[in-house]
């Protein structure tokens, strides 16, 4: 059986997935990236590389053979060296509400003014993690209060150089399927700027819509289950 593995985006770990996790009806397992969760390492010198080898190390310490990578947000700059590390073993590919810069681009670069002015200031704010206002403006539009509580509760302070770290994106000419699931009430991530991200993954991506923000793993996850046990059963 594929088993579902996933990756989170910014600011979390892999407790983002647990509202998720009864809906699938296959293995699954949630990866934390380095610096987060379970895997300590220093922030300021985690690349996607490192990324990449914790999420090959989580999927063969859980003795998967074939997995259906699933990332979401930043998670989606992970995609092309795990693919570089695990080859054919990546049965599918599933990009949530993903950030998929142009190739050697990095994310930064793909930020309108907008977004860019207001990582800006939480910068300049301080503090670990984003300010509540911040996250329900970018993350909990969909949320109600007791979500939205518990989606702040779970933030995590972000590996910053991966916001100004370059892909390459070369690994995703292999032929592997990919699904991108297409959030339509995201505020962080619009529809137009993840279509712009679709064309960069390339590839025959089928585009599922979810009427969702960007956290739909919590204000959806039974939607988002049904998408996610589709693809690993199909």
């Amino acid at each position: 059986m594929t088993a579902l593995v996933l990756v989170h985006g910014g600011g979390f770990d892999g407790r983002c997935w647990d509202p998720l996790m009864p809906h699938l009806d296959h293995p699954a397992i949630a990866v934390d990236l380095p610096g987060r969760g379970g895997r300590p390492a220093p922030l300021d010198e985690v690349t996607f590389a490192a990324c990449a080898e914790a999420i090959a190390e989580d999927i063969d310490r859980a003795g998967f053979d074939q997995v259906v990578l699933v990332v979401h947000s930043l998670g989606g700059c992970s995609v092309a060296p795990t693919l570089a590390l695990l080859g054919d073993r990546v049965r599918h590919i599933v990009f949530v509400a993903a950030t998929v810069p142009a190739d050697g681009h990095s994310t930064q670069d793909e930020w309108s003014s907008e977004l860019a002015q207001s990582i800006d200031e939480d910068r300049r704010r301080g503090g670990p993690t984003m300010a509540e206002d911040r996250v329900r403006a970018r993350f909990g539009n969909d949320m109600n209060e007791d979500q939205l509580a518990w989606c702040m509760a779970r933030l995590v302070p972000e590996a910053e150089p991966l916001i100004n770290e370059r892909v390459d994106l070369a690994p995703l000419q292999a032929p592997v399927p990919r699904t991108w699931v297409l959030t339509t009430l995201d505020a962080i991530l619009g529809p137009e700027m993840q279509r712009r991200f679709i064309d960069h993954v390339g590839g025959d991506c089928q585009v599922v819509e979810l009427e969702a923000g960007h956290m739909c793993m919590i204000t959806q996850p039974e939607a988002l289950a049904a998408i996610l046990n589709g693809v690993a059963g199909g």
